[in-house]
């Protein structure tokens, strides 16, 4: 069976650096160790990837078997490193990457290994005003409490947990492999170091039952589309005694109906009169703060910017607010009576007769179409 690329297995380009490959294989290691999965045949289908990436960090680990690596694929490289922990240098590296993993995803307690619990995510849609001035806000999220049949205990009224007769209570079994001696995951209680005959009914032996807490969340001023907020030890619980996991609440901001928002700044499309535009006047423009007033110069033209300071939003990070920048639509009118075509033909006509200086634009396209054909 040929084997896969190492630096394809860890997933890193082959000229990642020593830091980039000891964090891929923790980042490998934590999703495939097998005491992760539940079921025979996924703790055999993650045991397979665990060794695969345990041979592509032995190899890549080590400047010497790298170079051989890089230079002659897998015949460079020792052909009897095959899954365990190998030897001498192979096992260093295996111990120095993979003693952290055992900190983040293990913590030690009366010999057995406890696991923290999976984190919940939560998505909450909020208005860009909500966004800009933050607000308290309940939510209701799935919650754990001890089963009111067993107590928390698992095993079914009447009858009693045993400690389990192959590790003997510690949830883990010492294995030997060679000149060494390796610590695993019980396979008879999985790490919990006790033995339920008789589960309860009610919890069918996990001790807890669901249920729902309502939960006070802050949303903070100036939050954005898409940040998340970090709700710790509101995740699931842990299993043989481990801490619970943390709630994220993603928060999505709803479309508004006049302002886009862009980072700090926001952004509003203002319809302006035609004779508005050509005369000139004052308009009235919507902030997040109240009512605006913006000097329409004479003669402005289409897409003309107006930027108001300070009246976008305040950002997390920001000190001062963003600004409001209003984008002029000049609106030519519709469904006019005979009185007003007449009225706009005399107009063009005086307009005509007055030359280019009414239509500098115009006449500048004129002058770019003469120079393209001549």
């Amino acid at each position: 069976m040929s084997q896969r690329d190492y630096y394809e297995v860890l997933g890193v380009p082959k000229n990642a650096s020593d830091d980039e490959i000891k964090k891929a294989y923790r980042r490998f290691s934590s999703k495939h160790h097998p005491d992760r999965h539940q079921g025979d045949e996924a703790k055999a289908a993650a045991e397979e990837k665990f060794k695969e990436g345990q041979r592509a960090y032995d190899v890549l680990s080590d400047p010497q078997k790298r170079a051989a690596y890089d230079q002659y694929g897998h015949a460079g490289v020792d052909p009897n490193m095959r899954g365990g922990f190998g030897g001498g240098e192979g096992f260093g590296g295996f111990a120095e990457a993979f003693g952290d993993i055992f900190g983040e995803m293990f913590n030690q307690r009366r010999g057995r290994q406890v696991y923290k619990g999976n984190d919940l995510s939560y998505a909450m849609e909020i208005t860009l005003e909500e966004a800009a001035s933050g607000k308290d806000a309940q939510i209701k999220i799935p919650s754990w409490e001890d089963c009111s049949s067993c107590h928390g205990s698992g095993a079914r009224p009447g009858t009693d947990v045993k400690t389990c007769s192959t590790c003997h209570g510690h949830g883990v079994v010492q294995m030997s492999q060679g000149f060494f001696r390796v610590q695993q995951t019980c396979p008879t209680c999985h790490g919990s170091g006790k033995i339920i005959a008789e589960p309860c009914t009610l919890c069918h032996g996990q001790g807890k039952l669901k249920s729902q807490k309502t939960l006070e969340i802050k949303i903070p001023a100036g939050i954005d589309d898409g940040m998340r907020i970090r709700s710790s030890g509101n995740g699931e619980p842990g299993s043989n005694g481990g801490p619970p996991g943390d709630l994220y609440i993603e928060v999505r901001v709803k479309p508004h109906d006049i302002f886009e928002r862009d980072g700090d700044d926001l952004h509003c499309t203002v319809p302006v009169s035609m004779t508005t535009a050509a005369l000139g006047g004052e308009i009235e423009v919507p902030t997040l703060s109240g009512k605006a007033a913006i000097d329409i110069p004479e003669g402005t033209q289409p897409g003309k910017q107006f930027r108001l300071r300070g009246k976008g939003i305040k950002g997390l990070r920001s000190s001062v607010a963003g600004d409001l920048y209003c984008h002029i639509q000049v609106e030519i009118p519709v469904k006019l009576t005979e009185f007003q075509r007449k009225t706009l033909k005399e107009l063009d006509d005086s307009l005509q007769k007055g030359g280019d200086k009414h239509s500098p634009s115009s006449q500048s396209w004129k002058d770019k179409i003469r120079r393209f054909f001549s």
